[in-house]
């Protein structure tokens, strides 16, 4: 509904960041991406709290739109928590540059069952009681976009 997007900076053009309870603390920076088909969360995030001893030692080839690869450093099998909503989520686990701590992609999304919306930053989902919501983080969209855009400027452009 329109007024789902009160509040929210319009017009915008923001992916939808939230913030995600996992690893027992409030993990930010987190990209819900409906294109991704894998779930993927940063090498460092797991560093730091000295859980790389739990990582399923399994390599894959992750590819992008750009058709750009990247070798997973293993798998991991971490509890999420939405809102209240408890789900074991498995992890591609990547050492790369990339702004987001995690990105959530399909399989969590469907599991879960949300429903995603980029324009109104919001995501609504089932629970037996009726729907929740978890609001996007546009704020942290925005600077993670402005830092991409900023360390892309200068680059030549070769075709």
């Amino acid at each position: 509904m329109e007024e789902d997007a009160d509040g929210l900076l319009l017009p915008h053009n923001d992916a939808l960041v939230i913030s995600l309870n996992a690893l027992d603390f409030k993990i930010k920076r987190v990209l819900v991406d409906p294109g991704s088909s894998a779930n993927i969360i940063q090498w460092r995030v797991l560093e730091q709290d000295k859980l790389t001893g739990s990582i399923i030692l399994v390599t894959k080839l992750l590819t992008g739109f750009n058709l750009a690869s990247v070798t997973t450093r293993g798998e991991i099998l971490l509890l999420t928590n939405a809102e209240g909503v408890m789900k074991i989520t498995l992890f591609e686990v990547v050492d790369c540059d990339m702004g987001y701590n995690i990105i959530l992609g399909r399989p969590w999304l469907h599991e879960m069952k949300f429903v995603p919306s980029t324009y109104h930053q919001l995501m609504k989902f089932p629970i037996p009681e009726g729907i929740k919501q978890i609001r996007g983080d546009q704020p942290a969209a925005r600077e993670i976009n402005a830092i991409s855009v900023s360390n892309s400027k200068g680059k030549e452009r070769t075709t």
